[in-house]
């Protein structure tokens, strides 16, 4: 994992501003997330400890935690042993990825004692666990039974012991001989695979970019670098030591050009030349917030939503399978003035018509020339029955097409209206804007019971912005904010976005009067076309217009609107741009 020992080290430098500070509040998000929040002379600092296998990390964070109206058992214990504690030190066994946090708390009988967090940071073996005074295990966010583990138990009352530990040296000790000694006894194989091997701490990602460093890109063998290889190797080997020492690092991520974020490192990343994209963070925290949050956004929210996506997803098919059916039979009506004209030719021929007759061929007095048509009659009906039957279909016809063209009209809105759902849940960061999302569907009378009778918690505010010209950007989370925002909330004066004939946010640009400038509405058009389905596209066209314009039609769906006096601006939905005037 690109997690490793070394970039620990760098997190646990960055986490040394937090000693002295004081424990204020525990919250854990989910079963395998816990945040600490830490008073310090600077301010309150967020902790984040994951000990998920997928994503197991700990670090400074600026992202609001999503918590539980009901704390979980571990979470009550966490606030009882460290309530109000005072964090006295950090450590780190060489480049293991476990970090030892130390808390300095007062127990139940009011003696001063030292407890101590274990935030083993090992892919699916990670874990969060309280460690006592004596080194006994309190309790830990993961327990290994013999079941799971028979080397290794992490059970409360027991003795804590550190993982299974393999004779690997620390780069930030070892000295040149003994790096070439071990490269060449180490068994024949690629070299970046030996390096993984002969070093603590290190992931396959920086391995690499060792090796690629000192082969200029070309194939290495551990039992065959030699020369200006291997002295290129040290000396890469000795610049990320100094790196680490001294806390000069290029924290540096590489993704797809189309966005997907693949992995990242302390140092600047080379291997990957042309093919992947890189970006520099300014820290350690701030790159694993930053990889972490992007990349398990979608997965996050689908795990807590799938219930709905599926809803969302079975109610969208069948409202287009009603839709196409209905358009199938308003087709059918269009032979309407066919059953209208032989009714009026049977009544014209009526004379010529015997009972019995299966059909009458006669001339056509509705186009020129009068050419003959033939008309289908039953005979079992008189002439006048026969009229009259085709008089009937035309009369079903007509009714037909105004009730299908209706239902229709409200089918597309329908439509229109679920996808504004889906595309609000495919943006929801948390769980408060999911349960609005399932409070609005089950106020439209999609779903009929949320079940759970308390109180829904309160819904977040609007999504603020700040233009660079210093114009406040407010963006609706979901339809019913976006009708407040809109119709409640914003001045006739201000400015109202929406991307065009695009499922996406109410955007307002708060003007108090002011004529903003161009830049402020481009800025705000990025916004709403971050903000919407065409988040992945180019050139998102978004109409913009003075709020005065927009207007609710009656008993329309939530979010709905029409508007006028409208000009219309295309934008390519820049995330980078849209991160930094975020408030």
């Amino acid at each position: 994992m690109a997690l490793d020992g070394a970039f620990l080290y760098t997190v646990k430098n960055e986490l040394m501003q937090l000693i002295g500070g004081r424990v204020e509040k525990v919250f854990q998000p989910s079963r395998e997330e816990i945040v600490i929040f830490i008073r310090t002379r600077q301010g309150s600092k967020k902790l984040y400890i994951s000990s998920n296998a997928g994503s197991a990390r700990i670090h400074i964070t600026e992202k609001q935690p999503d918590n539980p109206q009901t704390p979980p058992m571990f979470c009550m214990l966490m606030r009882k042993k460290l309530g109000s504690g005072k964090l006295v030190g950090i450590r780190q066994d060489g480049l293991e990825r476990i970090l030892f946090l130390d808390f300095e708390c007062v127990n139940e009988i009011g003696d001063m004692v030292t407890i101590t967090l274990a935030c083993e940071i090992m892919g699916r073996c990670s874990n969060l666990v309280i460690i006592g005074e004596n080194g006994t295990i309190i309790d830990s966010i993961k327990r290994v039974d013999e079941e799971m583990s028979r080397e290794r138990l992490i059970l409360p009352g027991m003795k804590y012991t550190l993982p299974p530990r393999d004779d690997r040296m620390n780069f930030l000790e070892a000295e040149p001989d003994e790096i070439v000694e071990r490269l060449k006894t180490a068994n024949p194989a690629e070299l970046s695979k030996v390096l993984i091997r002969i070093f603590e701490g290190i992931s396959p990602i920086l391995a690499r970019e060792w090796t690629y460093f000192a082969g200029r890109g070309e194939y290495l063998q551990n039992d065959t670098i030699e020369g200006d290889f291997l002295d290129r190797l040290l000396y890469i080997v000795k610049k990320t030591k100094q790196q680490l020492i001294s806390g000069e690092c290029c924290f540096s991520v590489a993704s797809t050009k189309d966005g997907m974020l693949k992995d990242f490192s302390f140092i600047r990343l080379s291997q990957f030349g042309n093919l992947m994209l890189t970006k520099e963070l300014s820290s350690a925290s701030e790159l694993l917030d930053y990889f972490y949050f992007e990349r398990d956004r979608a997965v996050r929210t689908k795990q807590r939503a799938n219930d709905l996506f599926r809803l969302l997803v079975n109610l969208t098919e069948r409202t287009s399978r009603r839709i196409t059916a209905q358009r199938e039979e308003l087709a059918a009506c269009a032979e309407k003035e066919h059953f209208k004209l032989c009714g009026d030719i049977i009544s014209a021929n009526m004379y010529a018509i015997k009972k019995g007759d299966t059909s009458l061929i006669a001339d056509n007095f509705y186009e020129e020339g009068c050419p003959k048509i033939a008309i289908d009659l039953d005979e079992r009906k008189s002439p006048s029955q026969n009229a009259q039957h085709y008089y009937n279909e035309y009369k079903k016809c007509v009714t037909a097409e105004g009730i299908l063209t209706v239902q229709i009209e409200k089918g597309e809105e329908e439509l229109q209206y679920l996808e504004s759902v889906f595309d609000a849940l495919t943006r929801a960061d948390s769980e408060n804007d999911i349960i609005q999302l399932r409070l609005e569907l089950r106020e439209q009378g999609y779903i009929k019971s949320l079940g759970n009778k308390a109180k829904p918690p309160k819904a977040l505010p609007p999504l603020e912005y700040k233009s660079s010209d210093g114009y406040t950007i407010l963006v609706g989370r979901n339809n019913h904010q976006n009708d407040q925002l809109t119709m409640k909330f914003a001045e006739k004066s201000d400015i109202w976005l929406h991307t065009q004939k695009i499922t996406g946010s109410h955007v307002i640009i708060v003007t108090d009067g002011e004529t903003p400038p161009d830049k402020t509405i481009e800025e705000a058009a990025i916004i709403a076309a971050y903000n919407s389905k065409g988040r992945g596209s180019n050139l998102v066209p978004v109409d913009y217009c003075l709020a005065k314009f927009v207007k609710k039609p009656s008993g329309a769906k939530p979010g709905k609107v029409i508007f006028t006096n409208y000009k219309t601006a295309f934008v390519n939905p820049d995330e980078e741009i849209v991160n930094k005037l975020k408030v």
